[in-house]
């Protein structure tokens, strides 16, 4: 069989965008004009990033009005911002500025070799914010960005007063690990099977994990979305496979307690019941006992990255607390 030629890619290309264009845009798209988004950029090559005090370059998305109350966004291991597609159309098109950073070694960022922790993960962010004076700010964090939204409000946010509310879906706080005085936590050797599975191919580790318990796509009866799997896998594969390496321990071995108790604002805690891979019980239950002004939210059923596969609820819900 001949190859296509360029002109029939092209028109094979044009005639699958203009049925895209006649189909039903997504509810939360009306109204959104092709203006409606801005960027600043601070790199030569046209890429908003920031450089932090050790040299990492930290890619960042700005988008909406300068004057609106902002919404930061804070990714999961081993993703990138990208991973809040869903929620940065719908809170663009309701008015709002929303942000989101690739954390270092993730993403579109610097693939140093270096700070790959928690402290440098909640610093590298504040270096964000403080460069676009984010004030009045929601930060939402999903999974390991939760254990950076607990470290940064803590540690930089209110200290700064720049946090009106906080959100964690599915966070690691306040500690993954089994320790004797975490006793209910997941046992070291989940964690070192992870290291191990990236470390012998990091390719099909990214493919096994959001085809299986990530989304919940092993569940009986669970309709699965290629697009979904291969996006996650697209942004894992992006980064570097140290920073992933040495993300696990950060994720699963830092003990956020005092992080969890040290922050006043209004904190929304949202996690399934049937998320796989951060037991609610050692998680969203504990958080929101440990923060001094929690609202606790458990979805019946809902997956580990259930802001993905239930957008819709997600979405919703986080702009009903905002609102509040």
């Amino acid at each position: 069989m001949p190859y296509p030629n360029r002109r029939d890619v092209l028109i094979t290309l044009g005639a699958l965008a203009a049925g895209a264009a006649i189909l039903e845009p997504a509810p939360y798209l009306h109204g959104m004009s092709g203006s409606a988004t801005s960027q600043s950029y601070t790199e030569g090559n046209g890429t908003p990033m920031i450089t932090t005090k050790d040299g990492t370059q930290i890619f960042y998305k700005d988008w909406g009005p300068k004057n609106a109350q902002p919404i930061a966004f804070h990714h999961g291991w081993p993703l990138s911002s990208d991973d809040w597609d869903a929620q940065m159309l719908f809170f663009l098109a309701n008015g709002f500025r929303v942000v989101a950073h690739d954390r270092r070694g993730h993403g579109r960022s610097s693939q140093v070799d270096t700070g790959h922790d928690m402290d440098h993960y909640a610093s590298d962010a504040s270096a964000v914010f403080e460069h676009l004076d984010l004030r009045n700010a929601i930060h939402v964090g999903h999974s390991t960005g939760g254990g950076e939204v607990a470290r940064y409000v803590a540690k930089y946010g209110e200290p700064q007063g720049r946090v009106a509310k906080a959100v964690l879906i599915a966070a690691v706080p306040p500690l993954m690990v089994k320790t004797e005085k975490n006793p209910d936590g997941t046992p070291i050797e989940v964690f070192d099977g992870f290291r191990k599975a990236l470390a012998a191919n990091r390719a099909q580790f990214f493919l096994d994990v959001p085809s299986g318990p990530f989304y919940g796509f092993n569940r009986p009866g669970a309709q699965a979305s290629q697009g979904v799997i291969e996006n996650w896998w697209r942004q894992g594969m992006t980064g570097s496979a140290l920073a992933h390496y040495e993300g696990i321990k950060a994720f699963s071995e830092t003990d956020q307690t005092d992080d969890l108790k040290a922050i006043t604002v209004p904190t929304l805690v949202m996690q399934g019941d049937d998320d796989q891979i951060v037991p609610y019980r050692d998680a969203s239950l504990l958080q929101a006992k440990l923060v001094k002004n929690g609202t606790l939210k458990v979805y019946k059923g809902f997956p580990h990255g259930m802001a993905t596969t239930h957008a819709d609820v997600i979405n919703a819900d986080l702009l009903a607390f905002i609102k509040s």
